[in-house]
């Protein structure tokens, strides 16, 4: 679970973590910083906020996301993590459940049910 619990728009993942924990008991959903916490394994399901989507989506190609211009280690961001991992081989596939900034939360919250019962959550 990545996002910014302080800041209203991209804070969204953060308010589903308890449901999603009850929802899905089986599932160890981790609150983690992308620059200081990040696991290293082959495949990673990330849920975050995606700015400028309309509705859950799942993201899977690393190499697609936007890297905003990075003038110091300040700004190294998830995309920026990702990558980094896959280019020295320590993370093969991540897959991003991307949640809306902005939308009824009742709706968000069923599609992301849905997409993670859809892809074996």
């Amino acid at each position: 679970m990545f996002g910014n619990p302080l800041v209203d728009n991209d804070s969204l993942p953060y308010r589903f973590l308890s449901n999603l924990r009850q929802e899905f008991p089986k599932i160890d959903f981790k609150e983690l910083d992308p620059t200081e916490d990040f696991p290293e394994v082959d495949t990673i399901h990330i849920i975050d906020t995606v700015i400028n989507i309309g509705e859950v989506a799942i993201i899977e190609d690393i190499d697609s996301l936007e890297n905003p211009p990075n003038l110091s280690a300040h700004d190294a961001d998830l995309a920026f993590n990702l990558k980094l991992l896959k280019k020295l081989g320590k993370l093969k596939r991540a897959v991003i459940f991307g949640v809306p900034a902005q939308g009824f939360e009742d709706e968000i919250y069923a599609q992301l049910v849905k997409m993670l019962r859809d892809n074996g959550c």
